[in-house]
Protein backbone atom coordinates (compact mmCIF):
# COMPACT_ATOMS: atom_id res chain seq x y z
CA UNK A 1 0.00 0.00 0.00
CA UNK A 2 1.61 3.29 -0.82
CA UNK A 3 2.03 6.40 1.88
CA UNK A 4 -0.57 9.25 1.59
CA UNK A 5 2.17 11.28 0.88
CA UNK A 6 3.49 9.47 -2.51
CA UNK A 7 -0.14 9.38 -3.49
CA UNK A 8 -0.91 13.22 -3.67
CA UNK A 9 2.66 13.26 -5.38
CA UNK A 10 1.54 10.82 -7.78
CA UNK A 11 -2.13 12.98 -8.12
CA UNK A 12 -0.03 16.24 -8.91
CA UNK A 13 1.41 14.77 -11.65
CA UNK A 14 -1.61 13.43 -12.97
CA UNK A 15 -2.75 17.13 -12.83
CA UNK A 16 0.39 18.08 -14.91
CA UNK A 17 0.29 16.17 -17.59
CA UNK A 18 -3.42 16.04 -18.20
CA UNK A 19 -2.98 20.13 -18.26
CA UNK A 20 0.11 20.13 -19.92
CA UNK A 21 1.33 21.94 -23.34
CA UNK A 22 1.16 20.94 -27.27
CA UNK A 23 2.73 17.50 -26.10
CA UNK A 24 1.09 15.38 -23.53
CA UNK A 25 3.73 12.56 -24.16
CA UNK A 26 6.71 14.99 -22.89
CA UNK A 27 5.06 15.98 -19.49
CA UNK A 28 4.30 11.96 -18.96
CA UNK A 29 7.98 11.11 -19.69
CA UNK A 30 8.84 13.52 -17.63
CA UNK A 31 6.52 13.17 -14.57
CA UNK A 32 7.77 9.69 -14.63
CA UNK A 33 11.57 10.76 -14.66
CA UNK A 34 10.70 13.11 -11.68
CA UNK A 35 8.96 10.11 -10.00
CA UNK A 36 11.29 7.37 -10.47
CA UNK A 37 14.70 8.51 -11.40
CA UNK A 38 15.21 12.04 -10.11
CA UNK A 39 18.05 12.58 -7.56
CA UNK A 40 15.79 15.07 -6.28
CA UNK A 41 12.54 13.12 -6.58
CA UNK A 42 10.87 11.19 -4.36
CA UNK A 43 12.18 7.63 -5.80
CA UNK A 44 9.19 6.27 -6.02
CA UNK A 45 8.42 2.72 -7.97
CA UNK A 46 5.24 3.16 -10.09
CA UNK A 47 2.72 0.36 -10.80
CA UNK A 48 1.06 -1.03 -13.63
CA UNK A 49 -2.23 1.04 -12.19
CA UNK A 50 -0.29 4.16 -11.63
CA UNK A 51 1.38 4.36 -15.19
CA UNK A 52 -1.89 3.40 -16.48
CA UNK A 53 -3.42 6.66 -15.30
CA UNK A 54 -1.06 8.65 -16.30
CA UNK A 55 -1.04 7.77 -19.83
CA UNK A 56 -5.17 8.11 -20.07
CA UNK A 57 -4.69 11.49 -19.30
CA UNK A 58 -1.98 11.74 -22.52
CA UNK A 59 -4.98 10.87 -24.16
CA UNK A 60 -7.49 12.98 -22.02
CA UNK A 61 -5.43 16.13 -23.03
CA UNK A 62 -5.02 15.21 -26.56
CA UNK A 63 -8.25 14.65 -26.73
CA UNK A 64 -9.02 18.30 -25.54
CA UNK A 65 -6.78 20.21 -27.65
CA UNK A 66 -8.34 18.38 -30.84
CA UNK A 67 -12.08 19.13 -29.17
CA UNK A 68 -10.54 22.92 -28.61
CA UNK A 69 -9.82 23.01 -32.15
CA UNK A 70 -12.90 21.63 -33.40
CA UNK A 71 -15.18 23.85 -31.66
CA UNK A 72 -16.30 26.47 -34.16
CA UNK A 73 -17.21 29.25 -30.80
CA UNK A 74 -12.87 29.05 -30.52
CA UNK A 75 -12.40 30.30 -34.17
CA UNK A 76 -12.03 34.10 -33.08
CA UNK A 77 -10.24 33.07 -29.54
CA UNK A 78 -6.28 33.08 -28.83
CA UNK A 79 -6.52 29.49 -27.84
CA UNK A 80 -7.46 28.49 -30.85
CA UNK A 81 -4.83 26.60 -33.06
CA UNK A 82 -6.68 25.41 -36.27
CA UNK A 83 -7.45 22.51 -38.33
CA UNK A 84 -3.50 21.95 -38.97
CA UNK A 85 -2.73 21.59 -35.75
CA UNK A 86 -6.17 19.39 -34.74
CA UNK A 87 -4.74 16.79 -37.47
CA UNK A 88 -1.13 17.33 -35.71
CA UNK A 89 -2.53 16.66 -32.64
CA UNK A 90 -5.11 13.33 -34.05
CA UNK A 91 -1.75 11.76 -35.65
CA UNK A 92 0.12 12.00 -32.67
CA UNK A 93 -2.93 10.77 -30.37
CA UNK A 94 -3.42 8.07 -32.73
CA UNK A 95 0.67 7.15 -32.49
CA UNK A 96 0.08 7.07 -28.88
CA UNK A 97 -2.53 4.98 -28.65
CA UNK A 98 -1.00 2.29 -30.66
CA UNK A 99 1.94 1.99 -28.74
CA UNK A 100 0.34 1.90 -25.37
CA UNK A 101 -2.75 -0.05 -26.69
CA UNK A 102 -5.57 2.11 -26.00
CA UNK A 103 -8.76 1.86 -28.01
CA UNK A 104 -8.80 4.60 -30.56
CA UNK A 105 -12.25 3.18 -32.11
CA UNK A 106 -13.67 5.69 -29.80
CA UNK A 107 -12.18 8.71 -29.99
CA UNK A 108 -12.11 8.60 -34.16
CA UNK A 109 -16.02 8.33 -33.97
CA UNK A 110 -15.88 11.51 -31.93
CA UNK A 111 -13.45 13.71 -33.84
CA UNK A 112 -15.17 12.50 -36.78
CA UNK A 113 -18.24 13.80 -35.60
CA UNK A 114 -16.60 17.13 -34.34
CA UNK A 115 -15.05 17.72 -37.41
CA UNK A 116 -18.26 17.05 -39.86
CA UNK A 117 -20.41 19.33 -37.88
CA UNK A 118 -17.19 22.46 -37.38
CA UNK A 119 -17.01 21.58 -41.42
CA UNK A 120 -20.57 22.30 -42.09
CA UNK A 121 -20.50 25.03 -39.41
CA UNK A 122 -17.37 26.86 -41.02
CA UNK A 123 -19.50 26.70 -44.70
CA UNK A 124 -22.71 28.13 -43.24
CA UNK A 125 -20.78 30.54 -41.96
CA UNK A 126 -18.40 31.18 -44.90
CA UNK A 127 -21.31 31.60 -46.75
CA UNK A 128 -22.90 34.34 -44.83
CA UNK A 129 -19.69 36.37 -45.39
CA UNK A 130 -17.08 35.11 -42.32
CA UNK A 131 -13.38 34.22 -43.89
CA UNK A 132 -12.50 30.40 -43.91
CA UNK A 133 -10.65 29.50 -40.24
CA UNK A 134 -9.49 26.46 -42.41
CA UNK A 135 -5.70 26.55 -42.17
CA UNK A 136 -4.54 23.85 -44.08
CA UNK A 137 -4.84 22.83 -47.28
CA UNK A 138 -7.64 20.48 -49.73
CA UNK A 139 -4.66 17.96 -49.66
CA UNK A 140 -4.21 17.78 -45.88
CA UNK A 141 -8.17 17.89 -44.80
CA UNK A 142 -8.75 15.24 -47.33
CA UNK A 143 -6.22 12.90 -45.72
CA UNK A 144 -7.58 13.64 -42.27
CA UNK A 145 -11.29 12.86 -43.72
CA UNK A 146 -10.00 9.25 -44.59
CA UNK A 147 -7.86 8.81 -41.71
CA UNK A 148 -11.13 9.26 -39.66
CA UNK A 149 -13.21 7.00 -41.87
CA UNK A 150 -15.89 10.12 -43.04
CA UNK A 151 -17.88 9.36 -46.14
CA UNK A 152 -17.71 12.61 -48.24
CA UNK A 153 -21.53 12.80 -48.81
CA UNK A 154 -21.37 13.35 -45.06
CA UNK A 155 -19.63 16.88 -45.82
CA UNK A 156 -21.79 19.98 -47.02
CA UNK A 157 -21.07 20.58 -51.04
CA UNK A 158 -18.09 22.38 -51.67
CA UNK A 159 -16.09 21.90 -48.20
CA UNK A 160 -12.35 21.89 -50.12
CA UNK A 161 -13.66 25.65 -51.44
CA UNK A 162 -12.81 26.23 -47.40
CA UNK A 163 -9.08 25.36 -47.94
CA UNK A 164 -6.07 27.25 -48.06
CA UNK A 165 -4.39 27.33 -51.67
CA UNK A 166 -1.54 24.77 -51.24
CA UNK A 167 1.11 27.34 -52.62
CA UNK A 168 -0.41 29.24 -48.87
CA UNK A 169 0.04 26.40 -46.66
CA UNK A 170 3.42 25.17 -44.91
CA UNK A 171 1.46 21.83 -44.12
CA UNK A 172 0.69 20.94 -47.59
CA UNK A 173 1.92 18.07 -49.44
CA UNK A 174 0.61 18.42 -52.86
Amino acid sequence: MKRTSDQHIIEDELLIIRHSGEIPEVALQGSIFFLTSDPQGPGLTLGSEELQQMKEKVVERYLEMIARDLEPENRDKSIYRGLARCIVNWQRMARFCNRESFDLEPLRIYTSNSLILFIKREKDDVGKGKTSSINCCRFTLNGFVDELGIVPRELPTGWHELCLEPALSLDCRE
